[in-house]
């Protein structure tokens, strides 16, 4: 008599991880060899790759700083520096 003490759940889900692995380990030797033998085409694919990668990270600040400086006007035209009918509720715990 064979006694398992987990389920078939995660003898499944360690098989899935284990193939998932091998296949990526693949995936890795064949991009490795693929660099190996065209070095050229790969430089230049991952410089386009940053340069992308830069350009919309250039973007995404310049958008930010614009949308941040909107705010900041916004904020300049109230002239009130203050709120009506609010009050300051404080527990002392002493």
């Amino acid at each position: 008599m064979v006694f398992r003490f987990y389920s078939d759940t995660i003898r499944q889900a360690s098989k899935t991880v284990a193939a998932g692995s091998v296949i990526v380990g693949m995936i890795l030797v064949g991009f490795g060899f693929m660099i190996f033998l065209l070095p050229k085409f790969f430089a230049t694919l991952a410089a386009m790759v940053f340069f992308v990668a830069g350009v919309g990270s250039a973007i995404t600040g310049v958008k930010i700083f614009w949308r941040q400086r909107k705010l900041d006007k916004m904020n300049h035209q109230q002239t009130n520096d203050y709120r009506e009918n609010v009050r300051i509720h404080r527990d002392d715990v002493f």
